[in-house]
C-alpha cells in the first residue's frame, strides 16, 4: 500500500513536519507541545450592512480578547476533481425516463466540460489550531481536558460571528496533512479510511514508544 511504504529518504516526512504523534483528535508536537484543529464555516462579510459589519468586528475582536493565546487560521485553497462529478451526473442522465430532463443534464454536462477546460474549479477550508504547551510530560487527559476548554471558548465565539465549527478528528487531520504534503497523490488516490486507520495506529505506537 503506498501510503504505509517505507521512505528512502533518511528523514521521514513525519520528521520533517516535527509530528510526533496524533490521539484522540489531537496533534502530539516535539518539546511537549500540542494542537488541536477545528474547522470553520465561512462569512460572506461583504453581503452585511454596514451596521451588520461593525457588530461583527467588534464581536471578533471581543472573542479574540477573550482566548488569552495564540491562535493560528488557516485557509486551505484546493482544486475540486470533477471527475467524480462528471461521472455521476452521467449515471443519473442514464437513469433519467424523461428525454427533456435528459437533455437538460446533457447540456449541463457539456457546460460543465467546457468550463474546466479553461478553468479550476476551487474550494476553500477554513481551519483555526489552537495550541496548548506544557513545560514537563503531563497526564494526557489532562492535556485533553485543557485543550477542550479552548476548544469550547473558540467555538463559542465563531458562532456569536454567526460560524459553526467543528473539530476534526484524528483521521481527519491526517488526511489533511497529507493533502498539504502529497496534493498531487492526495487527487488522484485518496487515502482510505482503512491505510488512515492503520498511519494513526502506527503513530500512536511510535509516540508512546518515544515517551
Amino acid at each position: 500500500m503506498f501510503a504505509l511504504q517505507k521512505s528512502k529518504n533518511k528523514t521521514s516526512a513525519r520528521n520533517q513536519i516535527a509530528i510526533k504523534g496524533v490521539r484522540d483528535g489531537i496533534l502530539m508536537l516535539p518539546n511537549n507541545e500540542y494542537r488541536a484543529v477545528l474547522q470553520v464555516s465561512s462569512l460572506n462579510f461583504e453581503l452585511k450592512s454596514e451596521d451588520e459589519q461593525d457588530a461583527i468586528i467588534e464581536t471578533y475582536e471581543s472573542f479574540l480578547n477573550s482566548v488569552g493565546s495564540s491562535l493560528q487560521i488557516l485557509v486551505r485553497t484546493r482544486e475540486i476533481d470533477m471527475d467524480k462529478y462528471l461521472e455521476d451526473l452521467n449515471v443519473r442522465r442514464g437513469g433519467e425516463t424523461e428525454q427533456v430532463y435528459r437533455d437538460q443534464l446533457k447540456n449541463y454536462d457539456e457546460f460543465i466540460r467546457s468550463l474546466i477546460m479553461t478553468n479550476k474549479i476551487l474550494t476553500r477550508h477554513f481551519y483555526i489550531v489552537v495550541p496548548y504547551n506544557t513545560t514537563g510530560k503531563a497526564d494526557f487527559e489532562l492535556i485533553q481536558e485543557q485543550i477542550n476548554l479552548k476548544l469550547d471558548i473558540v467555538a463559542k465565539g465563531m458562532m456569536r460571528i454567526g460560524m459553526h465549527t467543528k473539530e476534526l478528528t484524528s483521521l481527519e487531520i491526517l488526511d489533511l496533512f497529507y493533502s498539504f504534503y502529497s496534493p498531487a497523490q492526495a487527487k488522484v488516490q485518496p487515502l482510505t479510511e482503512q491505510a488512515l486507520r492503520m498511519i494513526h495506529a502506527a503513530m500512536i505506537e511510535k509516540g508512546d514508544q518515544d515517551g
